[in-house]
């Protein structure tokens, strides 16, 4: 059976955010202002969260490689 993925989007904030696991950690900045990836002590990504969700469909597509 596969892991448990929870996906967290508000509407009002325009905020989508996602975890692979629930751990402690901390966000943190990647290549596009829009996204911060969740990484535990350890530096692992945990998850990752974007910013401004509706702006996005006037982009073109959103690219980022978490690291």
């Amino acid at each position: 059976m596969g892991k448990e993925i929870k996906v967290w989007f508000d509407k009002e904030g325009d905020y989508l955010e996602v975890m692979f696991e629930r751990k402690t950690g901390y966000f943190r900045e990647t290549g596009n202002d829009a996204v911060m990836e969740k990484v535990d002590e350890e530096g692992n990504i945990i998850g990752f969260s974007i910013l401004k969700v509706s702006a996005l469909e006037e982009q073109k597509p959103l690219s980022v490689i978490l690291k």
